[in-house]
């Protein structure tokens, strides 16, 4: 836990200081900017200088004044301010936020800010129902297994939210009497471009009759050090904990039967503890699509070894 911790710290530290900007005293009030968005799908980004029943007037950093007629116009968004840099030009919140590269926090999925996320072993589709509740379904190329998700998001302040959620799987087609569950819950500080959340929850298995549960925690987090770039930490961790009985069967050689035969055993042995490291980085290639890359690292009870294939992701918004 305390590399994790460290690996983590220096991360958020190089992202820290990838953003940090002297203070301009005589330019510390930002303009109001907009997004405006045409039924062509064309977006301006600006200050409005004036409107009525017809038009809008926008002046644009790109391109100066822009006369829009409003029957062309789909939508006006005012860009808050944690969205623009100390010279009013608009930097983006992280459209994909809500996830690091196997977690999620606590921020919500907006309403109609659907995505799909394409992994090297599957899809994820994820569905913003609610400005505050959100449902998905994973699965890997051959349906094994199926996993659907569900997460409400409450905002306790500004910067902290706490995420409730769950996901049930299913083996499908290939294991009908594998199944799991893990209710968890997500606590996140910061906001769309700069976050770290802890998470904690209880997954349990069960398959031929048998089930079993284990605790699982999560340390991740993302900073944006730019307009299109992001750096990210994501974490699975199953403590060690409890002992579990593990029987062996052998043939043992009777020298009075002159024959081998059956011997059963059964011992108990501790539960080891397994925990997953990725950082990396994000590219947000526009508004709709970003590419994700990371190198994925295990740990099993103090052993650390990379894995042989590196996380590669693709967002895309529905």
């Amino acid at each position: 836990m305390k590399k994790l911790l460290t690996l983590l710290f220096c991360f958020f530290a190089l992202g820290s200081f990838a953003q940090v900007k002297p203070v301009d005293s005589t330019n510390l009030q930002k303009p109001i900017i907009y997004k405006v968005t045409l039924n062509s799908g064309k977006i301006y980004f600006g200050e409005i200088l004036s409107q009525d029943s017809k038009e809008v007037l926008l002046t644009t950093k790109e391109i100066g004044q822009v006369l829009i007629p409003k029957f062309e116009i789909s939508l006006i968004e005012q860009i808050s301010d944690t969205e623009l840099s100390e010279d009013g030009l608009y930097k983006p919140s992280e459209t994909f936020s809500t996830r690091y590269f196997i977690t999620t926090n606590g921020l919500p999925i907006k309403k109609g800010d659907s995505y799909i996320l394409w992994n090297l072993y599957g899809p994820d589709f994820q569905f913003g129902v609610s400005n505050n509740f959100g449902i998905g379904i994973m699965t890997t190329w051959v349906g094994v297994p199926i996993i659907a998700q569900a997460k409400y998001s409450f905002k306790l302040s500004e910067n902290a939210h706490l995420g409730l959620g769950t996901l049930v799987g299913t083996g499908s087609w290939a294991a009908a009497d594998f199944g799991l569950i893990l209710p968890y819950t997500s606590f996140t500080l910061g906001d769309r471009r700069t976050n770290a959340t802890f998470s904690a929850g209880y997954g349990s298995v069960w398959s031929d009759g048998q089930s079993s549960g284990r605790a699982l925690i999560s340390i991740a987090g993302m900073t944006k050090v730019s307009n299109k770039v992001s750096i990210v930490f994501d974490s699975f961790i199953v403590p060690p904990s409890g002992y579990k009985d593990v029987t062996t069967t052998d043939m043992i050689y009777n020298p009075i039967t002159q024959s081998y035969e059956e011997k059963t055993t059964t011992t108990r042995e501790k539960r080891t503890g397994l925990s997953i490291f990725i950082p990396g980085i994000r590219w947000q290639l526009s508004e709709n699509k970003a590419f994700q890359f990371g190198f994925t690292g295990f740990s099993i009870d103090g052993d650390m070894a990379p894995a042989a294939i590196p996380m590669v992701q693709w967002f895309r918004k529905l």
